[in-house]
């Protein structure tokens, strides 16, 4: 039988093809139960395991033996996905007919941020200071050597590294981030939503590379999800995180700008950073932020009535211009050969600089709702 011949299962976790003639008991290792996500944990319903990692998570193994399926789970129907026009619209009405919508003056962006006081945990507060910040990071890469089986570790490959062979095939992967938000599932980098959580998983990657066998430890910046919420007079932002540093991480607010930084000791102190437009206006002095074990909390007081559409508006980085020559710069460079000139100014353009506009939120971090 070729590989054409065999079938996919959709068991949860298992994925794999098979031979429907050799289908017993035992072929099949899967979760019988349904994917749960809980403040910064990911697991099964159907046993213990968890993770804070989403890569990890995904290959949990199944925790029940049993024949492979070919039946597609049946899809939850999808409720009608209004355009942004169209929700904002609904709240523009919304807000008009409880009259609520007060004219307050927008302040800059630049004005000065205060330092929000936040409320720490006592139990987080003292892992966080019997922690032993002389813990050492642990490298599967120690010895240069690849375990057979080890998966891909860029998201959403299914890649397993079987021989040196595998380091030239093809990695298709999503280099964005997975968010699960009001009943929807979907990557930051294609925005395919499903409400359905096997059509996520099975989401074929939108960009081809190299396949990453051993995670990155040494690095100077940390993804973490999170997500927001708003009520009639609050916005709620929850940053979902463990392990940071209480005493070096913070939150600054101005009435429309929300910074948020987070200290990560045992990751060789990399930094998740957040630096956002709200929408609205807030008043500083009514907000709070309370760090916890597994999130950190801000909850904003609304200086205007009536709903956001959404947390914030999106800005670009400004990009660098390249420093002018100087007059003495341009005559030392019209007295060299012309080959010689070429060079030099060839050398003086780095292509690294030349920055793409990043698309919907890269660093949006993936927020997930029960």
């Amino acid at each position: 039988m070729t590989m054409a011949d065999l079938i996919t299962c959709y068991n949860k976790g298992c994925g794999q093809k098979y031979n429907p003639n050799e289908n017993d008991d035992e072929k099949c290792q899967f979760h019988p139960g349904q994917p749960v996500f809980h403040d910064a944990y990911k697991g099964w319903s159907c046993c213990n395991k968890k993770s804070t990692d989403f890569t990890e998570f995904l290959n949990f193994k199944g925790c029940t033996q049993g024949k492979h399926s070919n039946v597609k789970p049946a899809e939850p129907e999808k409720p009608k996905q209004l355009t942004e026009e169209e929700i904002e619209e609904q709240i523009r009405k919304q807000n008009e007919k409880s009259n609520t919508v007060e004219t307050v003056e927008r302040p800059p962006f630049e004005d000065p941020c205060t330092i929000l006081e936040p409320f720490i945990n006592p139990s987080f507060k003292k892992q966080m200071d019997e922690l032993d910040l002389t813990k050492k990071l642990e490298s599967s890469s120690i010895d240069g050597c690849i375990a057979i089986g080890t998966t891909c570790k860029n998201s959403g490959c299914k890649g397993s590294y079987l021989s040196p062979a595998s380091n030239d095939d093809v990695c298709v992967y999503h280099p964005g981030f997975p968010i699960f938000h009001e009943g929807y599932k979907f990557w930051t980098c294609c925005q395919k939503k499903t409400s359905d959580f096997q059509a996520f998983l099975d989401q074929a990657g939108c960009e081809t590379g190299k396949h990453k066998w051993i995670k990155d430890v040494n690095v100077n910046s940390i993804n973490c999800r999170w997500d927001w919420h708003q009520t009639a007079n609050n916005v709620v932002v929850a940053v979902y995180a463990k392990n940071y540093d209480y005493k070096k991480s913070f939150v600054k607010l101005n009435p429309i700008r929300l910074t948020v930084k987070l200290v990560f000791p045992l990751e060789n102190h990399a930094e998740f950073n957040m630096d956002l437009e709200l929408r609205g206006i807030v008043d500083v002095e009514k907000s709070s932020a309370k760090m916890f074990g597994t999130k950190i909390e801000i909850t904003m007081q609304k200086l205007q009535g009536g709903q956001w559409i959404k947390l914030d508006f999106p800005r670009e980085t400004p990009k660098e211009e390249p420093p002018k020559e100087s007059s003495i710069e341009i005559e030392k460079n019209n007295d060299k050969p012309a080959a010689e000139s070429n060079d030099d100014n060839d050398s003086d353009v780095d292509l690294d600089d030349l920055e793409l506009v990043h698309g919907a939120k890269i660093s949006e971090l993936a927020a997930q709702s029960l």
